[in-house]
């Protein structure tokens, strides 16, 4: 089977061993330690070291988050907000260069640096009521369709923020990264 590689950037990779966001967004976000690291250890199977969903059965097929920095990008120039923090998309891995919603029911690959990490691209992430609240009104309809990729680690691994090669094995068109992908409705 034919590979495609795509340069691609890690700008972000969001570890936070709690929830910030639940019960209602009127109530406030929970202060909880997150970090932005250099490095995020990913294990096969339960995500990454650190993170609020590891080793979570009920989270097993959607322990890690990969969101492309352009939608957020976009969601900001059509709300005309300005630039939108990605840390509080609450999305573990922020890549830039990648359009993902493709990679949704495939294996796919990062490598940064010396290290490999293998996902699974399982569901959309779909955005919830707090982006309104945290980012700027009207950001929860916006990021409807481009909220990122769920995903199962498939190896052991460590991302590293920088430079990265995404392996894909299907073709991506880079440009539309930050485009919204609505699925139609079943009647």
């Amino acid at each position: 089977m034919a590979a495609f590689e795509y340069a691609v950037e890690i700008e972000h990779l969001l570890v936070s061993p709690e929830h910030a966001y639940f019960g209602r967004p009127r109530d406030g976000a929970a202060h909880v330690p997150t970090s932005d690291r250099d490095e995020a250890e990913v294990v096969a199977g339960k995500g990454i070291v650190g993170d609020r969903f590891f080793g979570k059965a009920a989270h097993m097929d959607a322990a890690v988050t990969v969101f492309a920095a352009e939608a957020l990008e976009e969601i900001a120039r059509e709300l005309g907000t300005g630039p939108l923090d990605p840390l509080l998309t609450r999305r573990n891995v922020v890549l830039r260069g990648a359009q993902l919603a493709p990679l949704i029911g495939h294996e796919f690959t990062l490598r940064s640096r010396d290290a490999t990490v293998t996902l699974h691209g399982g569901r959309p992430a779909n955005p919830c009521p707090w982006m309104d609240r945290m980012l700027a009104p009207g950001v929860h309809a916006a990021m409807r369709g481009r909220g990122g990729v769920r995903c199962t680690p498939v190896s052991d691994g460590v991302l590293r923020r920088g430079p990265a090669v995404l392996v894909s094995p299907v073709a991506l068109d880079p440009s539309r990264a930050g485009e919204a992908v609505r699925r139609p409705r079943l009647p």
